[in-house]
């Protein structure tokens, strides 16, 4: 299983922000697309990411005046990133090991999704319960 079935369920919309923009801003679009984090881009290229975990650390740092700040002074640099045809399992090992829970998909070095930890699980969910329904349906057949 590929990261590519992955966004085939989903979609490939991914919401960016810019690094100058607020930190506000970008906890104002997390709550308003109801998602865990944003690609900060510049033009094309993905320069890292900003998540909630950011955000609460930013606000516990430096209170109040965090809203204001640029998202460049508290976002993750250097992120990892995966093509659409790395395996999943190699996605699960890579969120682990780096401890992260937001991967941004690139293909040909543009932006062509994100793959989020939920996204991991639902799908290794949906596989699972696959197997034991064939698994029941199999011992089912040979009573």
């Amino acid at each position: 299983m590929s990261i590519e079935s992955i966004l085939r369920r989903k979609g490939t919309d991914v919401t960016t922000i810019a690094p100058e923009a607020s930190i506000k801003r970008a906890a104002d679009w997390l709550r308003a697309k109801n998602i865990g984090a944003l690609v900060v881009t510049s033009g094309n290229e993905v320069l890292g990411l900003i998540s909630e975990r950011e955000i609460v650390h930013a606000f516990s740092r430096y209170g109040e005046t965090a809203g204001s700040m640029p998202v460049k002074e508290i976002m993750q640099y250097g992120v990892t990133t995966v093509s659409p045809d790395e395996s999943v399992n190699r996605v699960m090992n890579l969120m682990t090991h780096h401890r992260v829970r937001h991967v941004p998909v690139l293909r040909g070095g543009e932006l062509a999704g994100i793959v989020s930890i939920g996204d991991v699980v639902k799908l290794r969910l949906e596989d699972l319960e696959l197997e034991a329904n064939v698994l029941r349906d199999v011992y089912n057949a040979g009573r």
